[in-house]
């Protein structure tokens, strides 16, 4: 199964990469990146794709799967050091920070773990690929530069990776935050009778208030593109429950009254047009919730990151994004226990 996943995510890669000369760095902060550029370098070999591998300052020598010949000394890269039509691949923060001529062409960032992350953040936000090595053993693409792939080729199946993995967990980890979930539905002044859609419904946390707020007349559906997510919530006696991407709502124009979505805006590749999508399907001055059960801050601190002013979530862009989307943001509350804003519907 790990070869199985590793393989799956150094396929997309060799897909990433552009065709014809181009160099490519895999960075990160631990003894991976070496590992997993020899591996970049044995599938571009048996797709075809001349490949000249930088030895891993590391090694000390080639890595086992580079190419036999075209070598070239670790370090400042000459620009003729390449044959033509040939991958320059290297990697390590050395190697990142002396590239060829005109910089990097792509550069892969090795994503470990949180304190690592905090520490070399800027080196992660500028690379084209990042990749999610937190477990070594079930690595998961989480970006790529939309240049090198359309999103649609690799973000569905990336995502379910990320949270097939950790469904069965999810409850036991993040179940205390029930009454955060149910004050938000109450919060959100849902109309009874309403069809609401909880879109990344997860483990179907939300779903019980959701269903107690429109009452017995309405209808609560739970949308998520995880089917292990799925089942979990299937587990708990939910029904009314769709596999799906929420990017790509099965769902007719203005035919809901409301969308749940929790967590959601930070896990989707461009929140334009995933808040477009969920405006589309949402008719004329219904709501929209977005939640999570502790603030931005607190988040953020989690996941060992920096808060950022142009993150998704932030004031200005939030009302930026939803007004060119098709909502109109009318409350927005970031505190220590939950961010919750809402908007509606625009005309």
């Amino acid at each position: 199964m790990t070869q199985d996943r590793w393989d799956e995510v150094t396929a997309l890669l060799v897909e990433a990469v552009p065709a014809g000369r181009v160099s490519v760095v895999v960075d990160g902060t631990d003894a991976a990146t070496g590992p997993t550029a020899d591996r970049l370098a044995a599938a571009l070999l048996a797709a075809g794709r001349p490949c000249a591998r930088v030895p891993s300052a590391a090694a000390g020598a080639a890595p086992a799967g580079a190419a036999p010949a075209g070598a070239v000394p670790a370090g400042a890269v000459p620009a003729g050091a390449v044959p033509a039509g040939a991958v320059l691949l290297a990697d390590g923060a050395s190697a990142r920070g002396c590239p060829p001529d005109g910089g990097w062409d792509v550069v892969v960032w090795l994503r470990t773990s949180r304190r690592e992350h905090a520490a070399d953040g800027a080196r992660g936000d500028t690379a084209d690929i990042v990749v999610d090595v937190h477990d070594p053993a079930w690595p998961v693409i989480r970006h790529v530069a939309p240049r090198l792939l359309d999103r649609r080729r690799w973000y569905l199946v990336e995502s379910r990776a990320f949270f097939g993995v950790r469904a069965g967990t999810w409850d036991t980890k993040f179940g205390d935050d029930l009454p955060a979930y149910a004050a938000a539905v109450a919060a959100a002044a849902l109309p009874p009778g309403g069809i609401v859609v909880d879109a990344g419904c997860g483990t179907g946390r939300a779903l019980p208030a959701l269903r107690a707020a429109v009452g017995p007349a309405g209808l609560a559906i739970g949308l998520d593109h995880t089917p292990q997510m799925l089942a979990v919530a299937r587990g708990k006696g939910n029904g009314g429950l769709v596999l799906a991407d929420a990017g790509r709502l099965p769902f007719a124009s203005g035919s809901v009254d409301a969308v749940f979505a929790a967590g959601l805006v930070m896990h989707l590749p461009d929140p334009v047009d995933g808040l477009r999508e969920l405006a589309r399907v949402t008719k004329p001055g219904g709501r929209l919730v977005l939640f999570h059960p502790t603030g931005r801050a607190a988040l953020a601190a989690r996941h060992g990151r920096v808060l950022r002013p142009d993150d998704p979530l932030a004031p200005g862009p939030l009302t930026a994004t939803a007004a060119s989307s098709g909502w109109h943001l009318t409350t927005y509350d970031d505190g220590e226990s939950r961010f919750l804003a809402l908007a509606d519907r625009l005309a």
